[in-house]
This record gives C-alpha cells, sequence and structure tokens, in this order.
C-alpha cells in the first residue's frame, strides 16, 4: 500500500466529504474504536515500588535500628509502636504520591489544546484529543497542528516543522501529488502533530492520530525525561544526610558516657543502648518529608483553583524569589478581545452604531470588514483572530445583518492571504454585479497604495491633504495605544495578485483597542509593591505599548520605551547600564527575549516571563520561572514553561507569587516548629546524660511526640493562609538557605524554653520516682509542643494574626491535646506509653510549666508591636 503522501487526489478523497466532514456519529465510532489522539506517557513507578522507596532514607532506617534495639531489649511495645510509625508514614507519602498523580492528570486536562474541524458542515472547535482519523482539520496561522494528515486545499500554507525535522525555517506546503519517495522534509503535501501554522489557511484530511503520528515515533524519547529535584528537596536531603551523621555521633558519645558512668552494674549496656535509642528517635523529625510534600501539594492546589498551574514544585518555590516578570501585553495585560472604537471614513470619525449603508464609502468598508476576514461565527461566538473578530462585531453592530450569509450571498472569487512582508489582505468578490478586490491592512503601507478617495457619493483622486489628514488621524489614534486598520477597494476582473494591491481607492480607518483588564492595574501595584520590576514584552508597536503601560503604571511618563531593533543596536554594556529604566520592549524578536531574561539574570535576579507561541519557548526555558498561557498559548509554549495560567491573567502570576511566598513560609515555619520541639528533647536528653540522671524519655514517648502530637499541628501550620503583608516584603534571595541566622536564633530560644520546662517538670517529678519524672517530663514536652504551634504560626503575636483565621491550627491541638490525655488518663494505655499515673497537682503543674514559653514569646511579641504602632503614630 502507498504511503498517504503518494495518494493521487482520487485514491485519498474516496469517501470522503470536503463539503461536510464527518458526521458527529462517525467521529464518536473512530474515537471510540482508535483512542484519543494523545501521546502515551512514560513508564509509571507502581504502587509498591513508591511504598518501598520510602523506606530507602537514613533517618527511617535509623529508627529501624531503634525498633530492633526495642525488640531486643524485650520491649515489645516500644517495637510495634515504632515499626506501626514507620508504616504509617510510608503509607502516608505512597497515598501523596498517587494524589499527585491524579491531580497532574487533572491539570493536564485543564491546559490541553483545541482543533478546528468541519463536522456535519459546520465548522466547530474541539479539544485536540477528540480529533480522529477522517477529520477535515481547518487549519490558520497561529494554530498548533493537531494531528497528521494530507492537504485537500490550500492557501499560501507555511509550517514550522522545527519541532519534527529541527529544520527552523518555514516550509510551503501545497495540496499537489508526490510519486517519488522522498524524505519526510519533502512532504510538501502533509502536515504533521506538533507542528505551527505560520502563514496561510488550508482544509487537511487527517490520516494518523496519537502514537500512529510522527510525533508519536519520538514519544518514548520523550518520557525517558528523568525529574529533577527541587531546591528544597535537595536542602532538605543535605539537611538530612548532616542530620542523621549527627545524631549518630551524639548517639554513640551518649552511649560510650552511659556505659561509663554505670561501668560494672547489670543490664548497663542495654540501658545505655536504649537511652542511646531515645536520643535518635528524639532527634528525628520522623514527618518532616511528608509534611513539606502535603504542604507543597495543598498549596499547588490552591493555585491551581487561582487559575495557576504548577507543572514542577520547584516553580513554587522560585516563585518566592521573583524579582522581575516580563509580561506580554496581549491577552495577559489585556482583555484580548480587540474592540473597534472610532472608525474614519467620509473625512469624519464615527461609532459603528452611526454607520449609514446610505454611503458609498461606509458601505464598502463595511462589505471589506465583513468579507476579507477569516473569522467565522458560530452561534453566539466568533471564532479566528481576535482582530478579525472584533470587524465582524463591529458589523453586526453596524447592522449588516446575518454575517454568514452575507458571505454566501458573496463569495470569495479569489484571494491574497495576510503576510508580514506585504501587510495586507485581499480578496474578490462581486458586489451589486461587479468583480470588487477589498483590501485591508496597516495604515502606512496601503494610504500609500491608494490613488483616489471615496468621500459620500463621489470618488475623486487622493491628494496630499487628505494623506496629511489620514496620517494625522492614524498618528492620533495610535498615540492612544488603538491599533489601526485601513480599508480599500477597487474595481478588478482578474484573479487576484500581489501586484493587484495597487490603484485602490481609500475607504476609512478603523481603530481598535485591546482593553486593559480592570485587574491589571491594581496587580501591577502589588508587584511593584513586592519588590517586583514588571515588564512589558510585546510585538505591538511602540507607541501603542507605551500607551497601555501607563495606563496600568508599567511604565511613567518619563520611562525608557524600546524597540526590537533599537535593542540590537545596543551592547551588552549599553544595555546593562539602562536595563532599570527600560519599560517597554516592543516589536521584540525571539532572540531578543533571550537577551533581555539573560541581562536581568547576569544581574542576580530571579525571573519570570510569559509566553504563548512557539517562538517563546526558548525564552520560557531561559527564564527562572517560564509562564505559559492555557488559553491561548501553544502546547510547544506550555511544554516548555513551568507554570501555565489557564485564564491568561497577569494579575493570577502576581497571586501565585503570593502563594509561593505563603507555601515557602508555611515550609519553613513548619520545619522551625518540629526542629525547636526536637532539639528541646534533645538538650533534655544531653543533661539528664551529663548530670548522671535516668532516661528521661522511652522511645515510644518520642515517636508519639513527633508523629503523632507533632504531625497535626505541623500540617495545620502548613495550612496557615495567605496574607497582604507578603506582598509588601522583597523577595527572597534564591541562594537563601533554610537555616538563616534569623530562623537559627529563633530554633535554638525556643529549643532552649521549651527543655528549661521539660526538665523543670522531670526534676519535679524525680522527687517521686524516675518513672513519674519520665511521665511529667513527656507530658510537659508534649504540651509545650503544641502550644508552640500557634507560636510557629506566623511571626506577630496571636492577638495581630487571631487565632480563628487558621481553624486547622485549633484543630490539631484539640487533637493533640486528647491524645496526650488518653495516653495519661486510660490506664490500658499506661504500658504501652511506658508512664505512670499522676495526680491533679502535677497535671496543672505540667500544664503550666507547658504554657510558660509560648505565654512568654507571644508577651514579647505583643510588646514589639506594640512599641512599633506607638512609633508610627
Amino acid at each position: 500500500m502507498k504511503p498517504t503522501y503518494q495518494l493521487s487526489r482520487d485514491e485519498l478523497l474516496t469517501n470522503v466529504d470536503v463539503t461536510q466532514g464527518l458526521s458527529a456519529e462517525q467521529a464518536a465510532d473512530i474515537l471510540q474504536k482508535n483512542g484519543p489522539n494523545a501521546l502515551s506517557e512514560g513508564k509509571k513507578k507502581s504502587v509498591l515500588s513508591v511504598f518501598l522507596g520510602q523506606f530507602a532514607d537514613l533517618l527511617v532506617i535509623i529508627l529501624i535500628v531503634a525498633a530492633i534495639v526495642s525488640m531486643l531489649s524485650g520491649n515489645v511495645e516500644s517495637t510495634i509502636v515504632i515499626f506501626a510509625v514507620i508504616l504509617m508514614n510510608a503509607v502516608l507519602g505512597t497515598v501523596q504520591y498517587v494524589k499527585a498523580e491524579k491531580s497532574l492528570e487533572s491539570l493536564k486536562a485543564l491546559s490541553s489544546p483545541r482543533a478546528k474541524v468541519l463536522r456535519d458542515g459546520v465548522k466547530q472547535e474541539i479539544p485536540s484529543s477528540e480529533v480522529v482519523e477522517g477529520d477535515l482539520l481547518l487549519l490558520e496561522a497561529g494554530d498548533m497542528i493537531a494531528a497528521d494528515g494530507r492537504i485537500v486545499e490550500c492557501a499560501s500554507l507555511q509550517v514550522n516543522e522545527s519541532s519534527l525535522t529541527g529544520e527552523s525555517t518555514n516550509v510551503d506546503k501545497a495540496d499537489t501529488e508526490i510519486s517519488a519517495d522522498v524524505p519526510l522534509g519533502d512532504r510538501i503535501n502533509m502536515v504533521y502533530s506538533g507542528t505551527l501554522v505560520t502563514y496561510g489557511r488550508a482544509v487537511v484530511l487527517v490520516t494518523a492520530t496519537g502514537m500512529n503520528t510522527e510525533m508519536g515515533h519520538i514519544a518514548d524519547l520523550m518520557n525517558a525525561t528523568k525529574e529533577k529535584k527541587t531546591p528544597l528537596q535537595v536542602s532538605l536531603d543535605g539537611f538530612s544526610k548532616k542530620l542523621a551523621f549527627g545524631i549518630m555521633a551524639i548517639c554513640a558519645l551518649v552511649f560510650v558516657l552511659r556505659l561509663w558512668q554505670g561501668y560494672g552494674q547489670e543490664g548497663i549496656l542495654l540501658d545505655s543502648l536504649m537511652f542511646a535509642v531515645a536520643l535518635a528517635v528524639a532527634a528525628i523529625p520522623e514527618a518532616l518529608s511528608s509534611i513539606v510534600t502535603i504542604v507543597q501539594a495543598m498549596g499547588t492546589r490552591k493555585m491551581a483553583e487561582d487559575n495557576a498551574i504548577m507543572k514542577e514544585l520547584k516553580a513554587v518555590e522560585s516563585l518566592g524569589c521573583v524579582s522581575v516578570i516580563c509580561s506580554d501585553k496581549t491577552g495577559t495585560l489585556t482583555q484580548n478581545k480587540m474592540t473597534v472604537q472610532d472608525i474614519y471614513a467620509d473625512g469624519r470619525c464615527m461609532n459603528p452604531e452611526n454607520m449609514t449603508r446610505n454611503s458609498p464609502a461606509q458601505s464598502l468598508l463595511l462589505y471589506t470588514a465583513v468579507l476579507d476576514n477569516d473569522a467565522s461565527v458560530d452561534g453566539d461566538k466568533t471564532v479566528g483572530d481576535p482582530t478579525e473578530a472584533c470587524l465582524v462585531t463591529m458589523a453586526q453592530r453596524a447592522s449588516v445583518g446575518d454575517v454568514e450569509e452575507l458571505r454566501r450571498q458573496h463569495p470569495r472569487l479569489s484571494e491574497l492571504p495576510f503576510d508580514s512582508d506585504r501587510k495586507l489582505m485581499s480578496c474578490q468578490c462581486e458586489i451589486q454585479g461587479k468583480r470588487i478586490m477589498m483590501t485591508k491592512g496597516a495604515p502606512d503601507v496601503l494610504l500609500a497604495r491608494c490613488t483616489s478617495i471615496a468621500m459620500g457619493d463621489t470618488v475623486r483622486p487622493i491628494n496630499d491633504t487628505d494623506r496629511a489628514a489620514i496620517m494625522a488621524q492614524n498618528d492620533a489614534f495610535s498615540e492612544n495605544g488603538l491599533r489601526v486598520l485601513c480599508f480599500a477597494c477597487k474595481e478588478h476582473e482578474k484573479a487576484l495578485t500581489a501586484e493587484d494591491e495597487q490603484a485602490l481607492m481609500f475607504l476609512g480607518l478603523v481603530s481598535m483597542v485591546d482593553p486593559p483588564r480592570p485587574e491589571s492595574i491594581g496587580a501591577v501595584a502589588d508587584a511593584i509593591s513586592a519588590g517586583i520590576k514588571p515588564i512589558m514584552i510585546t510585538g505591538d508597536h511602540k507607541v501603542t505599548a507605551k500607551a497601555i503601560a501607563q495606563q496600568i503604571g508599567i511604565c511613567t511618563e518619563d520611562g525608557i520605551a524600546v524597540t526590537g531593533p533599537q535593542l540590537d543596536a545596543m551592547s551588552d554594556e549599553e544595555l546593562d547600564e539602562q536595563l532599570e529604566q527600560i519599560a517597554v520592549y516592543a516589536r521584540v524578536s525571539p532572540e531578543n527575549k533571550i537577551r533581555i531574561v539573560d541581562a536581568w539574570q547576569r544581574k542576580g535576579h530571579i525571573v519570570a516571563m510569559t509566553g504563548d507561541g512557539v517562538n517563546d519557548a526558548p525564552a520560557l526555558k531561559k527564564a527562572d520561572i517560564g509562564v505559559a498561557m492555557g488559553i491561548t498559548g501553544t502546547e510547544v509554549s506550555k511544554d516548555a514553561a513551568s507554570m501555565i495560567l489557564s485564564d491568561d491573567n497577569f494579575a493570577t502570576i502576581i497571586k501565585a507569587v503570593e502563594g509561593g511566598r505563603n507555601v515557602y513560609r508555611n515550609i519553613i515555619n513548619a520545619i522551625q516548629f518540629l526542629l525547636s520541639g526536637n532539639l528541646a528533647a534533645i538538650f533534655v536528653v544531653l543533661i539528664c546524660t551529663f548530670a548522671t540522671l535516668p532516661t528521661p524519655f522511652a522511645p515510644v514517648h518520642l515517636l508519639f511526640i513527633n508523629l503523632l502530637t507533632d504531625s497535626l499541628p505541623a500540617l495545620a501550620i502548613g495550612m496557615e493562609p495567605s496574607d497582604r503583608t507578603l506582598l509588601k516584603k522583597k523577595p527572597r534571595p534564591a541562594n537563601e538557605g533554610i537555616f538563616t541566622k534569623k530562623f537559627t536564633v529563633s530554633l535554638l530560644a525556643y529549643g532552649v524554653l521549651i527543655a528549661a520546662v521539660t526538665m523543670t517538670a522531670f526534676l519535679m517529678g524525680y522527687r517521686t520516682d524516675a518513672a513519674t519524672a519520665s511521665t511529667m517530663a513527656f507530658a510537659t514536652l508534649t504540651l509545650a509542643r503544641l502550644f508552640h504551634g500557634f507560636n510557629c504560626r506566623s511571626e506577630r503575636s496571636m492577638a495581630s494574626v487571631g487565632i480563628r483565621t487558621n481553624l486547622w491550627s485549633i484543630g490539631a491541638f484539640a487533637a493533640g491535646v486528647l491524645l496526650l490525655a488518653a495516653v495519661l488518663f486510660l490506664p490500658f494505655l499506661h504500658g504501652v506509653f511506658e508512664v505512670a499515673a499522676i495526680g491533679a497537682q502535677q497535671v496543672l503543674t505540667v500544664f503550666l510549666l507547658a504554657f510558660a514559653p509560648t505565654a512568654l514569646v507571644q508577651l514579647v511579641r505583643m510588646v514589639r508591636e506594640l512599641k512599633k504602632d506607638v512609633k508610627n503614630s
């Protein structure tokens, strides 16, 4: 059987109706038979391998050793509890992995590309995954091709096939027949999935979908990409290793000291070993890894709800460091809904509602706006380029009637599609018995090709005064940030060629605006307040771009706007010198975008870059945070990005920055909570060692604290809601580690305070006996850490934050207290958790001692805030 590209047109179109396409029923049957038009993914980890992987951690191995030591010592209860805790941790990690995988699948669905097809004779826009073999795919400039196919109709189609062939130049396509065997790059009558239409239009018969496409053949290579660890993960892994080795060293020292202190005593070896085990368990933050994962997962879910889809966890962390946002204008800062503002025709300005069909100039302008236009009407929606769609809306506002009916009455006889070299688009239709060539395009280009002008009922030669008045009006429109199209026509009998776009009759100008999103102004102000410099990068004209940038606050009156050619003329030194002052880059190339990102990165900034096209992909990869558009973005740009905006909105980036800062802050606070409590336990164990006192805690005590009463408050801290103060702080340095000076000082202070009250409780209980001492120390440490959870929610006092702003923390505290009460007051648990019965007075002592550190911390914070308020007033 011959390859598809070698089939004759008759062979190709057997049983194909090019005017109707597939019916809905046929498409559904083929979809069910062949499956969705999607690439299969690489082999995923099984649930079992994920579960077993949870044990491949040095700290977990230390815990397993501790459990074995407990078992050898005959302490079965402790052994069961330790193994139960390790198992629970592994199950928790596995469940989170599975949930993350499911979330990723749902996020992929949110960002799926779309395709235009002809079905049942109607142009439809459907998810590309629903495209099937036999569909008629309708392509136009800017479309990402959804499947492999053979060209049936073609109008100057050019395709960028660099994703398949590596060749960056566009390929001219044609609906021709090829009989010879030719390589993929020379099959000019075929188009391929994943490539980009850069010019022209075409109708394509889909011949392969999913893994049967050329892109499917290389999908296995794409699936082989390995996941990278995030900076926080790397930092935590390093911390875990250092902690593990430090624990082993201290445990060895404590073990030797206990042996030396009790030399000659019966059972001293086992006693010393158990003491060392207790210290190991005290030092290891068993739930840390799971808590960090859960907090990040919760943060990414919240961001997804706010329309920011995080493809990579590292993007969450990096967001908190972003100091420069390079944003596209169209659709991100603006609404991407071009709206006609004013029409200049018959020598005056008017709005669409005031246009009249009695004026030949205005009537022909409306005909041109509708007929020389590729946008289509689908019910209440217009499908196609936003500029062309707004011209259709303008004609409807001017009461031209049914647009599609007008096109059926005046079908195109010939056409010249728009291209960036001519900056014009022309078509030929028959109107009132005459063949009319209608042209629209850039005012400066089209006006130069006009030799006459329509004014009311008359047509006369155009003169210099006319040209000056038209260009003055064009400049006035442009200075107000409006985009302007010029319209012209002439009688022309023959099929069109580019040489025919001369000797035209000027009809008028149409000014359009893509208005700023209402929320953009506030979002830009928030970005500046957060120490982030917003920059506009656009392919639009410099005057238009600067006008919009001034409206939304990116550019001041004396701010600098630079064009792509001006940027090309600058040396790196000149760019570095002016970089901080340039707020707008207009008419830029992909290479310009990369250079802008690189210049800011050289200055040590973390850069976020938005983009939606294939040509944006290099800059998105170069940026620290690549941000793709979920609605208008091509699949290539989404693949290159680390974050996708499902609403294409600049304000969403600022929300995501706030969310990223909040996730990082909550993780750091949770880590501080876990480590300060563990540090307190280590201090108590070391003091007892050097003071030759009995073991203050059994291993099961510390496991109970670390995994039950500590995990819940740590998770609650991770749920702390964002607040506006986060956007009033400067971005944190990218190389800032967890253990900053401020973090370390706070950690030591909290650790010492909790250790002091725990040691006090131990000594008071020791007056009775060692078992009571251990129980009071355990109860005080547990309750003190539960209270300490409120300290770690924020750097501010609870009076300022509001205790009810995070109900999870109240729930975690209550659950922890109930668990502690069960251990202390239910006799059948005394043996399992190695506690002694204590009286009401001892319980009151435990409560007062446990509350003391939190009361002191809150008091200091309130005094500090009061002083600050007095100073500000």
